[in-house]
């Protein structure tokens, strides 16, 4: 066979090279050259956020508490004006409708308060859940990487559990509350005036803030939000 039939009989091939391996050949291999790769710095950001997002929710969790206790502590200077002004002869009542209103305004941030702390306990709640859910991610990958988280997601704590410390706070902002309430109640008696049961009803009135705070506190917490 000559030279010039040779070179005519692997013109076919070259096409053939040039336009790539047939059936997808081509695609298949940059498909893998392609494949998608784990990105640890993405993750690394990411729970990165979501562990100052959990930080700043303790921390938010504290300043509402804190802000309640001094307004409180504020107006409670008022009771002590109210019993000086008990040596007076004449006491308008106006001034006892007015102490009624400061302590039922107090009542009502209470609760928006322990509402707060209900809605604070679930945002942190919802960041511890989404770390350990990075957790989970990263030990199904990784063989023995189980053994070096101690928090997972089985041992995570419900959003409402008594012995927390938001629960305690919770309790504390409550008892304020029930006191504020019970002021509230005393002030209204005496301004109406009405003093047939002066301290039943306040005690009562006292008791019923109490335990309607925490009931809303663990309404907030174990309700079922929807999706």
């Amino acid at each position: 066979m000559t030279r010039e039939e040779l070179t005519a009989a692997r013109q076919p091939s070259t096409r053939a090279t040039a336009k790539g391996p047939e059936k997808g050949g081509y695609n298949h291999v940059m498909s893998k050259e392609k494949s998608p790769t784990l990105p640890d710095e993405f993750l690394a950001s990411e729970f990165e956020y979501i562990a100052n997002s959990a930080f700043q929710a303790n921390e938010d969790r504290s300043k509402a508490a804190s802000f309640f206790i001094v307004s409180v502590g504020s107006l409670a200077a008022a009771i002590f004006g109210a019993q000086q002004l008990g040596e007076m002869e004449v006491i308008p009542r106006t001034l006892y409708l007015l102490l009624f209103g400061l302590f039922l305004t107090l009542t009502a941030l209470g609760a928006l308060t322990v509402a707060q702390l209900a809605r604070l306990r679930s945002a942190w709640h919802e960041a511890a859940l989404a770390m350990n859910q990075m957790k989970d991610f990263y030990a199904a990958r990784f063989d023995g990487l189980e053994a070096a988280f101690l928090w997972r997601t089985e041992t995570l704590p419900p959003k409402y559990k008594t012995g927390s410390i938001s629960y305690y706070t919770a309790l504390e902002v409550a008892l304020l509350s029930a006191l504020t309430f019970g002021a509230s109640a005393y002030f209204l008696q005496v301004g109406i005036p009405y003093t047939r049961c002066l301290w039943a009803f306040t005690i009562s009135a006292g008791a019923l803030a109490f335990f309607a705070q925490l009931f809303l506190y663990k309404r907030l917490l174990t309700e079922k939000r929807k999706p």
